[in-house]
């Protein structure tokens, strides 16, 4: 019998991405596909976005991986490169390159390539992480036009810090920015990631980089992905593994921090933080089963999980699935429960999860 299981619904995925074409229908999507497609599965997920325009990964492996398993797409590397010795990679793949650090631009004007690559000149507006400062702008603007080895169209993008939040007013000074220092600029302009795409068309510019949204899971803050129009794309499952009497008093798992008041039952599921689930998930966070509630007693553990369904009224029994998140049971829900956020969860499930993927 399996137990952990990742299902991964292919037909919500192209749902998803056809809402981001709905939101930003001027712009075109370069789908980011980071950290295993946020523990989704990187080639897989790819060669199902093929009405994508392109793809967006953090870093060399993940683009190799990419062209491993086929696909023939652009492929943007949102950290750049990190060595000159990279520069005849990306130039022998067709992989783009983000360029936020004067190393980089040094890096490229004293290559000797056979031919130039694509590159984004990445802006800091105010996310203070990578990019370059606003008053570099223009230096580095003419430089990467002076070089041979970059082509032309040198695109230009930023990225938001606080676009999940419509009441915060810094995303709109961000495009403010970015649009005074790119103005008169013909390149192509790229502002926008999931909560850009949703709450601020004013940002959509060119190009949308849709990441958390393509998954279907919101990036706004205090909302499901159901709200935006989107279909949750995983569905994390187990199976109960055994039932067991406690009686009022008794404590449940590591340190006993959970105690019972009354006489139940618990089921005990095959899911833990071994398989990738939040180790500081509290008591009460919810799972389904037989399409009812039922909350988590105690802590979580490695391989298990106590769940409290009362007087087992509803026939629970061994080899019972069990929802940890999914469309019956949204994962930003679980995310609040254990104090962190959806993204952190979906990276983290582990290879010990069978993934199965439903066309």
């Amino acid at each position: 019998m399996r137990l952990a299981i990742a299902e991964i619904n292919l037909q919500a995925l192209a749902h998803n991405l056809a809402q981001v074409r709905q939101f930003a229908p001027n712009s075109k999507v370069m789908a980011v596909l980071k950290a295993n497609a946020y523990g989704h599965g990187l080639v897989k997920i790819a060669q199902h976005l093929n009405d994508a325009d392109a793809f967006a990964v953090a870093r060399i492996d993940e683009a190799l991986a990419l062209r491993a398993g086929g696909l023939t797409k652009p492929i943007v590397l949102l950290e750049g490169f990190f060595h000159q010795d990279d520069l005849p990679i990306l130039l022998a793949n067709n992989f783009q390159a983000i360029i936020h650090d004067e190393n980089q631009l040094i890096a490229l004007e004293q290559a000797q390539l056979d031919a130039p690559i694509s590159c984004w000149l990445k802006i800091n507006t105010g996310m203070h992480r990578l990019g370059i400062a606003a008053t570099q702008f223009e230096d580095f603007y003419q430089r990467l036009l002076a070089t041979e080895n970059v082509k032309n169209n040198i695109n230009l993008m930023t990225h938001f810090s606080c676009a999940d939040d419509i009441s915060d007013s810094k995303t709109a000074q961000q495009i403010v920015l970015f649009d005074s220092l790119v103005i008169g600029k013909q390149q192509a302009h790229c502002l926008a990631n999931s909560a850009g795409i949703i709450a601020w068309p004013a940002g959509h510019g060119d190009w949308v980089r849709p990441g958390l949204m393509l998954y279907g899971v919101s990036p706004m803050l205090n909302c499901t992905g159901e709200q935006h129009n989107l279909k949750p794309v995983m569905r994390l499952t187990t199976k109960v593994i055994a039932i067991r009497d406690v009686e009022a008093g008794q404590c449940v798992g590591y340190g006993g921090r959970w105690q019972s008041t009354k006489a139940t039952k618990l089921a005990v599921v095959a899911m833990g933080y071994g398989d990738g689930y939040p180790r500081h998930a509290k008591h009460g966070t919810p799972v389904v089963i037989g399409n009812k509630r039922y909350g988590i007693a105690g802590n979580v553990s490695m391989d298990m999980i106590s769940v409290d369904i009362g007087d087992n009224s509803d026939n629970i029994k061994v080899g019972d699935d069990v929802v940890m998140w999914g469309s019956e049971l949204p994962v930003e829900e679980i995310a609040q429960c254990a104090t962190t956020i959806p993204y952190e969860l979906l990276c983290n499930i582990t290879p010990r999860v069978s993934y199965e993927y439903l066309e």
